[in-house]
């Protein structure tokens, strides 16, 4: 085995490499621009190029250490344990979090023992994709018939989606988003990550908006009413951010814009949509991932489940003290939620 660090020269190759967007070059750069420090590695055999991947690093607040995290990225074998070993002492990692892009199912190699479950995925184990190789019609009928009426519903109220990559388009994304994150009570990326997420993937033609509009009547303008980002990368469409009005709910625009996001991914030729993440199949109701997996669900799609999140640690009681760190600034921002202080 051979690791070294990977070039620009090797963008192209890399990219062929790696399996999810976030693994991507222009999601590296990205991360770059947020602040972050992103290495990019290969694995060679005999000069050639086998495995890829990329990992940034995040400094533990008053040590003089990092840990590392590596999202969909490559199986956790004995070859990536002494690969991140290396890495590791090279930039003082007290610990490398990975969560591979290998599903439960699918596993038939056999995870090293370096690798311990971790107490703290960032990743839900559990995602939803869609087939967009089926046809329209196979995927209607893959649907909840609920899901299918409320697309008729949608139209019947004229409700229609653009597709949009322009300024403005942003900002109604990230109105409708952050008023979602607010009524719903979760915490969500900043205006700042969003922004340069956009930026940096719309560049690259690697990102969309579609907005679902709706005119309530013609002496009132077109109000907007859900929107969703959607990414792609390889043959690929991703839903990772969206937002919706608590305006109009009748008139089911959320609904018609997922069916729309389906068909632009067959527009563009790709073969899998992939919805993020999902909850548990045992959640309870009161699970904050409910009402998203179920609408989820309810489009279709196959329930996946991935082999979950494990850290590499190098230094245990410099990563008991980041989880100790971290912890506590969780808590304080949710007292800050709670009371608004």
């Amino acid at each position: 085995m051979d690791l070294k660090q990977i070039t620009s020269q090797d963008k192209k190759q890399y990219n062929q490499l790696v399996s999810h967007v976030i693994q991507s070059w222009e999601w590296g750069e990205f991360r770059q621009r947020l602040g972050l420090t992103v290495l990019r590695y290969g694995i060679f055999d005999h000069r050639k190029l086998q495995t890829a991947f990329q990992l940034d690093l995040h400094q533990i607040p008053y040590l003089q250490q990092n840990i590392g995290y590596l999202p969909k990225g490559p199986f956790p074998n004995q070859q990536l344990a002494l690969a991140l070993r290396q890495i590791g002492q090279q930039y003082s990692c007290a610990a490398i979090k990975v969560e591979p892009m290998a599903l439960k199912n699918e596993v038939h190699g056999k995870i090293d023992k370096s690798f311990h479950p971790s107490s703290k995925p960032y990743f839900t184990k559990n995602n939803y994709l869609i087939d967009l190789k089926l046809s329209e019609e196979q995927l209607l009928i893959k649907m909840h018939a609920k899901t299918r009426y409320n697309i008729k519903v949608a139209k019947k109220h004229k409700v229609w989606v653009e597709e949009r990559d322009d300024p403005a388009a942003l900002e109604i994304h990230l109105k409708l988003y952050f008023e979602t994150t607010h009524r719903q009570g979760y915490l969500g990326h900043n205006e700042t990550y969003h922004r340069l997420c956009w930026e940096t993937l719309a560049k690259a033609g690697m990102a969309k908006i579609l907005i679902a509009f709706y005119q309530p009547n013609k002496l009132l303008p077109p109000i907007p009413l859900a929107s969703w980002m959607l990414l792609n990368f390889q043959d690929t469409l991703y839903y990772p951010y969206g937002g919706s009005s608590a305006e109009y709910k009748h008139v089911m625009a959320p609904t018609l814009l997922a069916w729309e996001a389906i068909r632009y991914g067959k527009k563009m030729k790709l073969k899998t949509f992939d919805l993020w993440g999902a909850a548990p199949p045992d959640a309870p109701p009161n699970d904050p991932w409910f009402g998203f997996t179920r609408f989820k669900a309810n489009l279709g799609a196959n329930l996946v489940e991935y082999i979950g999140s494990f850290d590499l640690v190098f230094n245990q009681p410099v990563y008991q003290a980041f989880t100790l760190i971290d912890r506590a600034t969780k808590l304080k921002s949710l007292l800050l939620k709670i009371t608004g202080k």
